[in-house]
């Protein structure tokens, strides 16, 4: 059988499971297997180690490991994850340069001795010097795994955005590049996969030649950029102004999306959302599966997936074939994805287990670590627990003693429980009753004649009382309000007997107040207003009523947004169609796609609806 490997900007790594075929199980064994792959390169996972959940590190058969940022949060990340039935690497870093360390280790990778490095790490001479070399292994863009077979790279490239992170990413490319020359150089087989957030030619973005006219740019000079010239002289057949650059006088891998489809236009791997131009395949490829030249003939088939959705690029795939030649000798392809004696001619040998993970993976996370997903409780069976003998005298003896307390215990609870029900029932208990019932024993069985007076008051009953609220009822029934033109009737209350008069004096003199108020108020009041409730209902449906969108060329509603250009327009609400851009990129009439309807919102005085 053939070992896929597949590469997916997800976005987030859960961002997937929103859509079909992913939001039915929600798993990612599942995904993996919709997939068919067996090794997964993620891109813009967008976690950060505290996010890390089971479902993320527990996946039943994988193992997975992480590149996340130190510093930003929600922000980059990359993790490969690997079928345990298929494949094992042998060793694993994270970065770039070699600078990070090894979880539980202050030596840096490149420090390590050398049977445990992957080698081929950059030196200073070797690189521009544009960025620091730990600020670009620091958030989270790579990871890379040995195999015997090969050396893996899974990587998210910085993107193109609005030039203020130029150095950056070509200080990136740059330390990548070598990276992959020096791994060359020593005779090591590569594999380069994800989202490198660049084109290599014309063939890869929709109708470059329309907007590079627009600003007045040609296709040479365009792809003569320092990135994209970088990335020619990389690949074979890449399109580069001569003469080239020092050091890079020879291309090291191929793009084997283009050494299968070398002429197919439209394979496009990324598209802008917020446009909606998928529909109508206006995007980029940016995401690659390339591999060395002394391991092309390896592959079978390399494609893109852009019918699964779920982010914002689509799935990219390379499949290696099941047996393949080294030297001129056929060896099966797993006996060569794994270390020395799991497979033999195909056959596994033995199966994976937890010892043979490496000290990167998330699975030895002290949070993972010994641990099993639920899916494994259900069909490992777990083994019985060992019975540990007690000596008969002594067990007999402790038992015989503890059933004795606790019958002699449960006998005077139960005693002490119906005497306290019995004088509950009879009448309202007084305070030293309440004391004698409310009283428990002591851990001896024994109560005690002297308890805090705190208990007691715990359990004595208010007196009620006679004024406020009597019950719940009181809550619906109106306040009689006393008329202004007569005096307000006063009760006597039977406590003003004992001394409350003061009281008394000022329940009058509120009510009296009260009174004078309302006289005020009905004095004040026009008899002359009177509110029309129609046209009370018709003002607050001209507030809280939805407006009725204007309608496109294709009589449809259109769709709203709002400018975040910064500007005289920004913040100011517009409608346009709402259907996707079409192939050409640009606004379109009398066609499927969008048309060019753009109205402000406030020049549109449409109708209101309720």
């Amino acid at each position: 059988m053939v070992v896929r490997i597949t590469s997916w900007n997800v976005n987030g790594i859960r961002n997937p499971f929103g859509y079909q075929p992913w939001s039915q199980k929600r798993t990612f064994d599942s995904m993996f297997d919709i997939l068919e792959a067996d090794i997964v390169v993620m891109q813009e996972t967008k976690i950060q180690r505290k996010d890390l959940q089971d479902d993320m590190v527990l996946v039943p058969g994988w193992d997975v490991y992480f590149s996340l940022p130190k510093h930003k949060k929600g922000y980059a990340g990359v993790a490969i994850y690997t079928r345990n039935s298929v494949c094992m690497p042998i060793r694993a870093e994270e970065g770039i340069m070699g600078v990070l360390c090894p979880p539980n280790s202050t030596t840096k990778f490149r420090d390590l001795p050398p049977d445990q490095q992957i080698g081929g790490y950059p030196r200073p001479d070797q690189l521009e010097g544009l960025v620091d070399e730990a600020t670009l292994d620091s958030e989270g863009r790579c990871v890379i795994l040995e195999f015997p077979a090969f050396v893996l790279i899974g990587t998210y490239s910085p993107a193109n955005s609005d030039g203020t992170r130029d150095d950056f990413r070509q200080g990136y490319l740059d330390a990548l590049d070598v990276r992959i020359r020096n791994l060359v150089a020593l005779c090591k087989r590569v594999v380069l996969t994800g989202d490198l957030n660049v084109i290599q030619s014309s063939l890869d973005t929709a109708n470059v030649f329309e907007r590079l006219r627009k600003e007045g740019i040609t296709v040479e000079d365009f792809f003569s950029a320092p990135c994209r010239r970088l990335f020619n002289q990389l690949v074979f057949g890449g399109d580069v102004r001569l003469p080239r650059d020092e050091n890079r006088e020879k291309p090291v891998l191929w793009d084997l999306g283009r050494l299968f489809h070398p002429t197919r236009e439209g394979m496009f791997t990324c598209w802008d959302t917020k446009k909606n131009t998928r529909p109508g395949n206006f995007g980029s490829r940016i995401d690659y599966v390339l591999c060395s030249d002394d391991m092309k003939d390896w592959f079978n088939d390399s494609n893109i997936q852009e019918g699964l959705m779920g982010s914002d690029h689509c799935p990219v795939y390379a499949s290696l074939k099941d047996i393949v030649s080294i030297d001129g000798k056929e060896v099966h392809i797993r006996d060569i994805m794994n270390a020395p004696g799991v497979f033999k001619d195909g056959i596994r040998l033995r199966d994976w287990t937890a010892k043979d993970s490496l000290p990167l993976s998330a699975r030895l996370i002290p949070e993972f670590d010994r641990r099993r997903s639920i899916k494994d409780m259900f069909f490992k069976k777990p083994t019985a627990p060992k019975q540990t003998l007690v000596p008969v005298n002594e067990s007999s003896q402790s038992l015989s003693q503890e059933s004795a307390k606790v019958e002699s215990s449960m006998t005077e609870e139960s005693v002490a429980n119906s005497a306290s029900q019995a004088s509950s029932v009879g009448s309202m208990p007084s305070p030293s009753r309440a004391k004698a019932g409310g009283l428990k024993r002591t851990p001896s069985g024994t109560a005690s004649a002297s308890r805090p007076q705190k208990k007691t008051k715990a359990i004595l009953t208010k007196e009620p009382s006679t004024k406020g609220q009597g019950n719940l009822m009181g809550f619906f029934k109106p306040k009689t309000i006393s008329s202004p033109n007569t005096t307000p009737e006063i009760k006597e209350d039977p406590k003003t007997s004992r001394g409350l008069d003061d009281t008394a004096d000022i329940k009058m003199s509120i009510e009296s107040t009260d009174g004078d108020k309302l006289k005020d108020i009905s004095e004040r009041s026009s008899p002359e207003r009177v509110f029309d409730p129609i046209e009370s209902k018709e003002s607050w449906s001209k507030l809280l009523s939805k407006r009725v969108l204007p309608k496109c060329d294709h009589g449809e509603d259109c769709i709203r947004f709002v400018t975040k250009k910064p500007g005289v327009n920004k913040g100011r609400a517009f409608f346009t169609c709402g259907r996707p851009l079409g192939p050409s990129g640009e606004k379109e009439t009398g066609t499927q796609w969008r048309c060019g309807t753009f109205i402000w919102s406030s020049d549109w005085n449409g109708p209101q609806t309720s």
